[in-house]
């Protein structure tokens, strides 16, 4: 995205459709935070809604588990499909260690995110570092080119200087910018899709948009299905307006259907407690 804006995030709320779902995610999110069983047990929803959200991030890279297989599960060492889901779980606890972080070093934050998903099944010398001349990337679902290494330390350059700079532009639209950027670049040799999902949620809970990071957006990525992620995806590759606004816009419906997953929970704990 280029354009000569000092704040060129800003200039995308503009988008057709895009002030739309930014008042619809606020709507939303209001709601769910409204609820009475927010005033009482809150840690208890923010516990489940990071648990769905794990769940919903390693659905997209390939381990699309029963919710209550990875409830029941202690040990995710393994491979494939285990050690994607670990990964995903070790993600979603590790970003609420990251928020006061993002701000000043978004690049140290990615980096330790990949450190902690590719632990133990990434060579050991590719972990925690953008990827090099001649590394693969291992990146499930997404299949469009790689940018080459110049683009790509270019982009993420350009990409931490944003977060650091600062921006008016919505909390919706920076995690959809983010979440875009990551997978597109594909910086890393693996884990690519997870680390972008969770720079996702930081950008969301770190902007108090979700402060107590109950809004999982990665549970409604999951629902709304493999194929219309890939087709938003493609949307912002394009780099045209309506790519771009349809991408923000599917991020801003996974939020609200992950809104909607953590009302079912706080409506769950108040027939539980009744």
């Amino acid at each position: 995205m280029s354009t000569t804006s000092s704040d060129p995030l800003s200039a995308l709320e503009a988008l057709p459709g895009v002030a739309d779902a930014v008042n619809s995610v606020r709507k939303a999110v209001d709601r769910v935070y409204g609820h009475r069983v927010m005033r009482r047990r809150s840690n208890e929803v923010t516990a489940e809604a990071a648990l769905r959200g794990a769940r919903g991030s390693a659905a997209l890279s390939g381990a699309d588990w029963n919710l209550e297989e990875v409830r029941r599960r202690t040990d995710f060492r393994g491979d494939g499909e285990t050690a994607t889901m670990g990964a995903a779980l070790r993600l979603t606890a590790e970003a609420g260690q990251l928020l006061s972080i993002w701000r000043q070093s978004p690049l140290r934050v990615l980096a330790r995110l990949h450190l902690v998903a590719a632990g133990g099944s990434t060579p050991e010398g590719a972990v925690g570092r953008p990827r090099l001349a001649g590394e693969q990337v291992d990146e499930p679902l997404i299949e469009a080119t790689v940018p080459g290494l110049q683009e790509m330390a270019g982009r993420l350059d350009g990409l931490s200087r944003l977060v650091m700079a600062g921006s008016s532009a919505p909390a919706l639209v920076t995690a959809a910018i983010v979440h875009g950027e990551l997978l597109a670049l594909r910086p890393f040799v693996s884990h690519n899709g997870l680390v972008a999902r969770t720079a996702e949620r930081i950008v969301l809970v770190g902007s108090g948009l979700d402060p107590k990071s109950i809004c999982p957006a990665e549970v409604g990525h999951a629902e709304q299905g493999r194929a219309a992620y890939v087709a938003a995806f493609e949307g912002y590759l394009s780099g045209r307006p309506e790519g771009m606004a349809a991408w923000i816009a599917h991020c801003g419906r996974s939020v609200e259907l992950g809104v909607r997953e953590s009302t079912a929970v706080c409506e769950a704990l108040q027939r539980g407690a009744a």
